[in-house]
């Protein structure tokens, strides 16, 4: 009886936490009330059909220019030490296509990796907001997966269509649940963050994963995200994209194998730090079922912006407001510059340290660089992929131009690629002041390039390093991609 007793007393302890862990998880929601849960009910359930025309052709635009900069940007040196390093370190796999390499075949994930550093190599693709590269976390993985997958059983152009707006609109998603997103970033570098989420939900989408997968893989790339701001103006911030891809791909493999992880993980759980640890004021909704909702995309509302020089998005604004200047300098000086004309230059721009530099030292820190932007404009007229040479950012004229800048931010000018704008104000050794400004430049989602303008970019990008014939094959192909049976003819025109 003693002893019948005491063990009894000893069990006590247990059967309270045992009784406590039960009434938890009587209190916890189900799995599809969650926002994790809501999540993958969306990736696993939206249909093509909920692709409108509207986002179709946003989304192949999209397409087209990340594959154009991802071909330039696979001449850069920074790619080339990331294929060096794929090819060195992991034995050959003959499986997916590397941009502008027909003779170079790797991993799924390392292919995926190396087309994402490409793509983010000279800071050329293309920005959303909240203030995120959206494409180039996505298309290389959907690529990759699709030269992985059995010849009679690759995915439609529609197909793929729909996983790529699938991984834009995850991440999409994500940044609107915090205010902080909206600015221009301060700690982590945003598609180090939201791409490997929307990587991992693209590739789940086109795996065909089931619920539960979706989730799993959601909760997986989230332990696998993250970079910081300080890598920005180097080389390793292409990495940050090549990454995300890469590593979205791995999550959704991983859980298509039946890896599993947190089915709260972008959910806000008091003293549970999930998703909710990459932004301090993050406060997420549950997605609605895809079958309720009209239109399902957010890509239907808000366009996105494509760049026309290869910079940090922050110098769009200057620069035009740069060579608005520079037209009424040449036009007043019988078409000629002087730099020598040119006493001081205030540049009236917003509040953000890492894209304030006087004297870049790189091309890397040169795309992100106020200073730099705007005084090659004043000298140029333009910014140009040739604007970040080691012979262009070395002529004496130009540091010239450097050295006479200031910078001055004004309170209504705030860091949100939404409502900022860029200022310059020259003031020549005759005392005239000249002033240029930009509120909305050309190529913004508020003012996009015109189809005719997005395709002259990609054919001067492409063309650097596939003949013509490819080039304009590409084209053709990505603005009937939704009709194709098979997305063969895409993977086959890239390498």
């Amino acid at each position: 009886m003693l002893c019948t007793v005491q063990r009894f007393s000893r069990c006590g302890p247990a059967i309270r936490r045992l009784h406590k862990s039960a009434l938890e998880v009587a209190e916890r929601p189900a799995p599809e009330e969650t926002v994790t849960g809501s999540f993958g009910t969306f990736i696993q359930r939206v249909q093509p059909e909920q692709l409108t025309q509207t986002v179709l052709r946003r989304s192949k635009r999209m397409v087209l220019d990340s594959i154009g900069v991802g071909l330039l940007g696979s001449t850069t040196h920074v790619f080339q030490l990331a294929l060096k390093h794929c090819q060195q370190m992991y034995a050959p796999d003959d499986i997916s296509s590397v941009y502008g390499h027909a003779d170079t075949k790797l991993s799924p994930t390392l292919a995926a990796f190396v087309n994402g550093v490409a793509t983010h190599s000279m800071d050329f693709d293309d920005t959303w907001h909240p203030a995120t590269h959206p494409s180039g976390a996505v298309l290389p993985a959907l690529l990759a997966i699709s030269d992985m997958m059995p010849r009679n059983s690759k995915p439609s152009g529609l197909e793929f269509l729909l996983a790529f707006n699938v991984g834009i609109e995850i991440q999409g998603r994500l940044m609107r649940f915090s205010n902080e997103a909206h600015n221009i970033p301060k700690r982590f570098h945003p598609p180090s963050v939201v791409g490997t989420m929307g990587s991992a939900a693209a590739c789940a989408r086109l795996l065909s994963l089931d619920y539960s997968q979706c989730c799993h893989a959601l909760a997986v790339a989230a332990s696998l995200a993250g970079a910081p701001m300080a890598n920005a103006a180097t080389q390793s911030k292409p990495l940050h994209i090549g990454n995300a891809s890469r590593l979205g791909l791995e999550a959704a493999l991983l859980a298509s194998r039946g890896l599993e992880a947190s089915q709260l993980v972008l959910d806000s759980v008091p003293g549970v730090a999930g998703f909710s640890a990459f932004y301090e004021d993050y406060a997420p909704q549950p997605l609605s079922s895809p079958e309720e909702v009209e239109p399902v995309f957010l890509l239907e509302k808000q366009d996105m912006a494509f760049k026309r020089f290869p910079a940090h998005l922050g110098m769009h604004w200057v620069v035009d407001a740069a060579a608005s200047v520079h037209k009424l300098l040449v036009s007043s000086h019988d078409n000629t510059f002087v730099p020598s004309l040119i006493r001081d230059i205030v540049l009236r721009v917003p509040r953000s340290k890492y894209i304030n530099r006087p004297f870049p030292e790189s091309e890397h820190q040169a795309r992100h660089s106020f200073q730099f932007n705007a005084c090659t404009a004043l000298l140029d007229g333009e910014v140009t992929v040739q604007s970040f040479y080691p012979a262009a950012m070395q002529r004496s004229e130009l540091h010239a131009l450097l050295s006479r800048v200031h910078l001055e931010h004004p309170d209504d000018n705030p860091a949100n690629f939404d409502h900022m704008y860029g200022e310059v104000e020259v003031t020549l050794v005759n005392g005239d002041v000249l002033k240029g400004h930009c509120d909305t430049f050309y190529g913004h989602w508020r003012n996009p390039l015109t189809d005719d303008s997005l395709q002259r970019k990609f054919r001067d990008n492409a063309s650097v390093v596939l003949p013509p014939v490819k080039v304009e094959a590409i084209i053709e192909i990505v603005d009937h991609l939704d009709q194709l049976e098979d997305c063969s003819p895409l993977l086959v025109q890239i390498q």
